[in-house]
């Protein structure tokens, strides 16, 4: 096909395409009558609806927010002016001295109370060990007790019996002295009539009466070493006597040792609480030291563990008022008894050392007592509380 024809293929299909005046002409009144209309019915609505006012031009909105606002800020103030009157903490638990039964001797339980889990009060038995070495040795002491007894009986005859051997050389010393007693006056005469007259007494009898009065004199002194001899064995006799009755008075002792070594074979409440925590039965053989059961007694306290920051105003005697987890109903009175000097860490086994390169410091915590008031509040011995129970004091401090 050439050129020309090409092209005046071209020029008849784009006449076809073209639209006809008339109709070109009918179609753009009608769009351009319809987007009028659109626009003028737009307008009209706009112009028939009124605006809406904002919300911050609205006085109620404001007036609103200020007693809001307001609300909270007196609120948050008596809350702050309320708990800085406060101190609380959650690091507290019940506490007490649990007391721990425990033998002094040896053997086979052959009775043990049923009390699990009850009251007892101070002085009920809780468990007896048959009874074997302790019996003999009971017996034993009082044997040698009696023994001693006899003894003391025997030397206080002995001292009769040397008194009266004194006596009896008492008397038998009255004639040598005597005797010696006349010969030495005798001879005292013979002397001074030989002063008086050499001639009036002869030297033989002179002599004579010398040697009498010798005689005699040892005579009436081996009579007073009989008597001081018999006084030393009266003094021999009490001594014995008074060693005797040292001797009953050790024996003795060891029957008062026996019988409390036979009365510990029956265990006995020193206090009154609940016994908790048995361990032994009937029949189980128990040696010294062994736990056998523990009593909570009556007496509780609470150990709050305050951080150091909170025990600026916290003196004894404030008021407290203790939640226990357990009865979260239930709110319980006590005061501050005493705040433990220094920290808990300080009294642990292995007491941390901060002498070291790296140090980051810790708010410590640091043990206070606290006692529940009786008068105050609700009994805490009503309730089954016990060591280890989890409680939250609130210290009223301001």
């Amino acid at each position: 096909m050439s050129e020309d024809q090409s092209n005046a293929a071209k020029t008849d299909d784009t006449e076809d395409r073209k639209p006809k005046d008339g109709q070109g002409d009918a179609d753009g009144k009608r769009d351009g009558a319809s987007k009028d209309g659109d626009e003028s019915k737009g307008d009209d609505d706009s112009d028939d609806k009124p605006k809406k006012p904002s919300l911050f031009s609205k006085p109620l909105f404001w007036i609103i927010l200020i007693v809001v606002v307001a609300a909270l800020v007196i609120g948050g103030t008596l809350y702050y002016l309320d708990a800085r009157q406060y101190e609380s903490t959650d690091d507290a638990f019940v506490d007490a001295h649990i007391v721990r039964i425990s033998p002094k001797v040896a053997g086979t339980l052959k009775a043990v109370a049923d009390i699990d889990n009850r009251h007892v009060e101070a002085g009920r038995v809780l468990a007896v060990i048959e009874r074997s070495g302790p019996e003999a040795q009971v017996a034993e002491a009082d044997a040698n007790v009696k023994q001693a007894q006899a003894q003391f009986e025997q030397a206080r005859a002995q001292v009769t019996a040397a008194q009266a051997t004194r006596d009896q050389a008492a008397a038998q010393a009255r004639a040598p002295l005597a005797t010696a007693a006349k010969a030495q006056q005798d001879l005292a005469r013979y002397v001074a009539l030989a002063r008086i007259d050499p001639n009036a007494v002869a030297a033989q009898q002179l002599d004579a009466a010398r040697a009498t009065a010798r005689s005699t004199a040892a005579d009436a002194a081996a009579a007073r070493q009989q008597i001081d001899s018999a006084a030393a064995n009266i003094t021999v006799a009490r001594r014995q006597v008074t060693a005797a009755q040292a001797v009953i008075e050790a024996r003795r002792a060891t029957v008062r040792q026996a019988n409390v070594t036979l009365g510990d074979n029956r265990l006995i409440a020193p206090v009154a609480g609940q016994v908790v925590n048995r361990q032994v039965n009937v029949g189980s053989y128990v040696g010294p030291g062994t736990q056998l059961m523990a009593i909570v007694p009556d007496h509780i306290w609470v150990t709050a563990n305050f951080k150091e920051t909170q025990l600026q105003l916290m003196t004894i005697g404030k008021p407290v008022e203790i939640k226990v987890d357990a009865y979260p109903d239930v709110k319980f009175k006590g005061h501050v008894d005493s705040i433990q000097r220094g920290a808990g860490q300080a009294f642990a086994l292995l007491p941390p050392q901060n002498a070291t390169g790296n140090y980051v410091k810790v708010v410590q915590r640091v043990p206070v007592r606290i006692e529940f008031d009786l008068k105050n509040g609700p009994d805490p011995r009503k309730y089954p509380l016990g060591p280890g129970m989890s409680v939250v004091p609130t210290v009223k401090v301001r």
